[in-house]
């Protein structure tokens, strides 16, 4: 398959090169166009008042792939990948592997995750691959199951235009207890501005935060019920896969509000 392959760890993670070496090594025609530092975090962030630079990168990774390091965002890279860098579509946009998890509404502020969502509304199925370990170096079993899902949707395509958020356990290959498909769930954070003092004597503010629950998401966002969390099969040392849309209109709000009657004077 054609994949392209980005990121918002930058160009230098171990994450993506082994993700994108595992894949040039089974046979795929690969392409890197990943953001030249970290940009985590940025959500779905695109540059409009200033020029994008992208330079070729050599010697990083295997040789058979074509890659590139952009100073823009991670939705940038992809942007100008599909617009500009490929000479034709991809088959697949895969964003990761990132450095830590990607759960529950940890993907609304996700630059992984937006990576591979701007694949999707570019028209290409998209995948977001996330290690849910922020120390763990070792990526490989991530990628090797990369490489079996990347081999199931050549031989089954995905049936609707959708983005899989697909989650990893940070263990060993042999630890991993299946795979499952999963809903959204919700995470509760404790956001703390960690005041400080710069040389200068100027004051700043850095966010730190931290998980202090997991929570089943309200009623009118509850669809599919019988369907497991994302947020807790990962406890289980199961891979979770996540099916998005882009599409956020709100179909029971639609439902709740259509008995409004509006009075305009």
């Amino acid at each position: 398959m054609k994949l392209l392959i980005s990121n918002d760890d930058g160009i230098s993670a171990l994450g993506i090169r082994v993700l994108a070496n595992t894949l040039a090594e089974a046979g795929h025609e690969v392409t890197v166009v990943c953001p030249d530092r970290e940009r985590s975090a940025t959500g779905h962030g695109l540059t409009l008042h200033q020029p994008i630079r992208a330079e070729i990168v050599e010697s990083l990774f295997h040789p058979t792939i074509k890659a590139w390091a952009c100073d823009g965002t991670p939705s940038d890279c992809v942007k100008l990948a599909l617009w500009a860098l490929l000479e034709s579509p991809p088959d697949l946009v895969i964003s990761g592997i990132n450095q830590g998890a990607n759960l529950g509404t940890e993907i609304l502020y996700s630059g992984t995750v937006s990576a591979a969502m701007e694949g999707l509304i570019e028209g290409v199925p998209s995948i977001a691959l996330s290690l849910t370990s922020h120390t763990s170096k070792d990526f490989q079993p991530a990628a090797s199951f990369a490489k079996v899902l990347v081999e199931q949707l050549s031989a089954e395509p995905i049936p609707d235009l959708m983005l899989l958020n697909v989650n990893i356990p940070a263990v060993e290959w042999e630890e991993i207890a299946g795979v499952t498909l999963t809903r959204q769930g919700l995470r509760h954070y404790v956001d703390v501005f960690d005041k400080r003092v710069d040389p200068r004597g100027k004051t700043y503010y850095w966010l730190t935060g931290e998980v202090i629950e997991d929570v089943e998401p309200p009623e009118g966002l509850n669809l599919a019920k019988n369907i497991p969390l994302d947020v807790d099969v990962i406890r289980k040392n199961y891979i979770s896969i996540t099916p998005l849309q882009y599409n956020l209109t709100y179909a029971a709000g639609l439902d709740k509000l259509s008995q409004w009657k509006f009075q305009f004077p």
